[in-house]
């Protein structure tokens, strides 16, 4: 099993000697997180003893960019569990080929594409990560909107990902602005930002520095506070009233691969009840039905119906406006 995190002048060497991962190897492109990367391929590789997983890490951003200019010469066998608002664009689907794998059926609709194109049994969602050690120590009230974060006591104390470059952060600036509407929403944004510390690049980067008391409010994952919660830090994972952004994780064939029977066994592992109870560790969505939320979501607060705090998100929507939003974004409050 070989993960790069990130390009380094040897992975770029590697992956540029050859197009293609050769017979009996394949080389998977993921948005997931480290942690996740890990424990899902340390057992793929063991289900799959004859195909060797070399995984290459990304940010959401990041990885829709190398695979558009890739475009011409592609070099993974297939997408793992990337953001289906980025998946969506119609130059990234055309480059995939359609595959259901052995247990797809049950997902609903909603989580596969009509063409079989994609598919999604795990997403994640958006929270803030409040550091209460922090908040008492300043004096300051327990944010539970984005309005609450307008608050001026809060400057300097907030950390958000930037959504040119991060999926989580696209997931909350979407939210806001599917639910509160255009004009509005921006609004609200822009009067947040003052308060803003950073943007940053990486998703759970704002969690993590929340729950070790860099900053107060970390605008990030559901999967990144609940982890820290568990860890024992002193964090509240908090779902801004008004609903929260989420976005589904999906994975795909490319139709350029040479080793598509690896790939498709690696898929269909990706259905099994093996990979199913993996996802229970780390997600707090899992779109398989009647399969429960891990110990460690309820323990951190996560209702056991997460539909009552899921933003009423339309993916069409959030594909097709992607670009003008992360102009806009770019535009009024880029850094």
């Amino acid at each position: 099993m070989t993960i790069w995190n990130k390009f380094t002048a040897t992975s770029l060497l590697a992956i540029g000697a050859a197009s293609m991962a050769s017979a009996g190897e394949i080389t998977v492109y993921t948005a997931l997180e480290e942690e996740e990367v890990a424990a899902y391929v340390d057992a793929a590789q063991q289900a799959l003893p004859d195909t060797e997983i070399n995984v290459l890490r990304l940010s959401t951003g990041q990885l829709g960019a190398r695979l558009l200019a890739e475009a011409g010469n592609p070099r993974a066998d297939l997408i793992w569990g990337w953001a289906v608002s980025a998946m969506m664009d119609p130059r990234i689907l055309e480059m995939l080929e359609p595959y259901a794998p052995a247990g797809v059926d049950v997902l609903p609709a909603t989580f596969r594409d009509s063409e079989d194109r994609w598919f999604a049994p795990i997403g994640y969602m958006g929270a803030f990560c409040v550091n209460t050690a922090r908040l008492e120590e300043k004096g300051l009230p327990m944010p539970k909107s984005w309005k609450d974060l307008e608050n001026p006591a809060f400057k300097g104390e907030v950390l958000m990902p930037d959504p040119n470059s991060s999926g989580t952060g696209y997931l909350h600036v979407n939210a806001v602005l599917q639910g509160m509407g255009e004009e509005a929403g921006w609004a609200q944004l822009e009067a947040v930002d003052p308060n803003m510390a950073q943007y940053t690049s990486s998703g759970s980067k704002p969690c993590k520095s929340a729950r070790v008391g860099e900053y107060t409010v970390g605008i990030s994952l559901a999967f990144t506070a609940m982890q820290s919660i568990q860890e024992g830090y002193p964090l509240a994972m908090v779902f801004p009233e008004g609903g929260v952004g989420y976005e589904l994780e999906a994975s795909g064939l490319m139709a350029s691969s040479d080793n598509k029977e690896e790939v498709k066994a690696f898929l269909d592992w990706t259905m099994s009840d093996e990979a199913i109870g993996l996802y229970q560790q780390y997600k707090a969505l899992i779109t398989v039905p009647g399969v429960d939320a891990s110990k460690a979501s309820k323990d951190a607060g996560l209702p056991a119906d997460i539909s009552t705090i899921l933003a009423d998100i339309d993916f069409v929507e959030s594909a097709k406006n992607q670009v003008a939003v992360k102009e806009t974004w770019r535009e009024k409050l880029g850094r």
